[in-house]
């Protein structure tokens, strides 16, 4: 677990960052190089030894659907949405999680379903303060699209992993994702992306490096490693602390105001769903 809440706490500022540090840039294209400098982060671990063809290509394919058509798609969403509206239209992530499961393993866990449950209802208490109406909406579906990739994704890490040749570390494969990420970026980039009209200030370049090698890089395939190490119940838990986490970092290092009691109950609420993940 202790993966999983480093890289909530870490992703709890990337909102901020992409909303305000690289508004102007080409959506497709900050997908784009945020996936180029994450697979130049692992490229030096890359050992594929052993390695079996159609397992290399499903590792690839995970890489295209958890991390490339989810880019693409949450990072349009910031075209439509306030970040704290992007970090408001993750809250259904839990129950992707959950059915993505149920539906790999065929059996839907009602335990695993309430802590899904809980971690929905701890995040809404936080951000739920609105309809959706206009660009809402457009963001609204963009980011389920989003959040259903990067679930499935996970459950499909957690079942490739077994299979993985013996010896073989997390580390030595992480590159094949990505680079099937940065081909479905890439292909799209270069049909929609005006790369002659797109200008990166100093001050942005420094966002990309962060947001590519950290959040995404290094934050993408701990989340995956963290992901094999607990259950699906946790898991989903997980993926919803950002929220109160984000609210907590906008209180402690931005000085925005925010409900006190709320994020303190979200934060109840997330804690026992946990507890009902692993309870035994």
């Amino acid at each position: 677990m202790a993966l999983l809440l480093l890289v909530s706490f870490i992703w709890a500022f990337s909102y901020g960052l992409i909303k305000n540090r690289l508004a102007g840039i080409d959506s497709t294209a900050v997908a784009t190089l945020r996936l180029a400098l994450a697979l130049l982060v692992f490229l030096p671990f890359f050992r594929p030894r052993r390695l079996k063809l159609r397992l290399a290509l499903q590792l690839a394919a995970l890489g295209a659907a958890q991390f490339g058509v989810m880019y693409l798609l949450y990072q349009r969403s910031f075209l439509y949405l306030p970040s704290y509206a992007v970090v408001l239209f993750t809250l259904t992530m839990p129950l992707y999680i959950t059915l993505a499961d149920a539906f790999v393993a065929r059996r839907l866990h009602v335990r695993y379903a309430l802590a899904a449950l809980l971690a929905l209802a701890g995040a809404a208490i936080v951000v739920l303060n609105g309809t959706l109406h206009g660009d809402l909406l457009i963001g609204f579906l963009l980011m389920q699209v989003s959040n259903l990739c990067f679930a499935a994704g996970q459950i499909a890490w957690r079942r490739l992993r077994p299979h993985f040749p013996s010896g073989t570390t997390d580390a030595s494969l992480f590159a094949l994702p990505y680079a099937g990420a940065l081909a479905i970026c890439a292909a799209v980039s270069l049909v929609i992306t005006p790369w002659s009209a797109v200008h990166v200030s100093s001050d942005q370049t420094i966002a990309l490096i962060y947001l590519g090698a950290i959040s995404s890089g290094a934050c993408f395939f701990w989340w995956n490693l963290g992901a094999t190490r607990v259950n699906a119940g946790t898991l989903a838990v997980f993926n919803n602390a950002k929220v109160p986490l984000g609210v907590a970092c906008s209180l402690v290092f931005f000085h925005e105001s925010a409900n006190l009691p709320r994020l303190l109950a979200s934060g109840a609420l997330m804690v026992a769903g946990v507890w009902i993940a692993e309870k035994k």
